[in-house]
């Protein structure tokens, strides 16, 4: 079978994934589904999304082969379908993030007026914790902790921040993670720290870049 024109063919192809991309839900359903796989109706309470909506959308994710979907009993798992999705989701973001004005004025309208401290970076913070200098604290949901964390992480949900900070060292530092590099609760979470009177920055990504990075992953027993 001849193509008359290849290049066309190849970037209608390209354009499939594209377009697979370009949807804000979508672009949020990578993010759960990069912290690990997930049924349609875990996705849709933590989205509060209606079901028929989740898998809609995870429908047209799985046909640009961005997710893959795997049966277990009565429940349908997604998951990414490899790193190069988390590896595009980056991309864009990186784009959006050096051309969009509307991106930079989110930045500094909501982020920066919560942290405009340089984030710890991953080779940093490894010998941070090989010295024993900060306490590192992951600030997502516990269902996400358990799916893979940072070795000696603790898991302290937002909303746990100000009873756990109670007990903690005033004077070590803390180092908060959560989903990526905009994740609201990291920067939620080192907000909160500082008006406690703590010592705390950001991890300067996530759980899925420290994973895509090939570093040492923690699962809960």
């Amino acid at each position: 079978m001849s193509i008359r024109n290849p290049k066309q063919a190849l970037y209608e192809q390209f354009a499939i994934v594209a377009k697979a991309l370009g949807h804000p839900l979508r672009l949020e359903m990578i993010e759960h589904l990069a912290q690990g796989a997930r049924s349609v109706e875990a996705l849709a309470v933590k989205l509060g999304q209606p079901v028929a909506n989740i898998s809609q959308h995870l429908q047209a994710l799985r046909r640009a082969g961005i997710v893959s979907a795997e049966r277990d009993g009565k429940f349908v798992h997604y998951a990414l379908a490899d790193e190069s999705v988390l590896a595009a989701f980056a991309s864009v973001r990186a784009v959006a993030e050096r051309q969009l004005a509307e991106v930079d004025r989110i930045v500094r309208g909501y982020f920066d007026a919560r942290d405009q401290m340089r984030p710890v970076g991953r080779d940093e913070l490894q010998a941070l914790m090989r010295d024993g200098l900060v306490t590192l604290i992951d600030v997502r949901p516990p269902d996400e902790f358990a799916l893979g964390h940072v070795p000696d992480a603790i898991n302290v949900p937002l909303g746990e921040i100000k009873a756990w900070s109670a007990n903690a060292a005033p004077d070590r530092e803390v180092v908060a993670y959560c989903r990526g590099p905009w994740c609201v609760m990291s920067f939620e979470a080192v907000a909160a720290l500082r008006s406690l009177g703590h010592s705390a920055r950001r991890l300067e990504d996530g759980m899925p870049e420290w994973k895509a990075a090939g570093l040492p992953v923690e699962i809960a027993a």
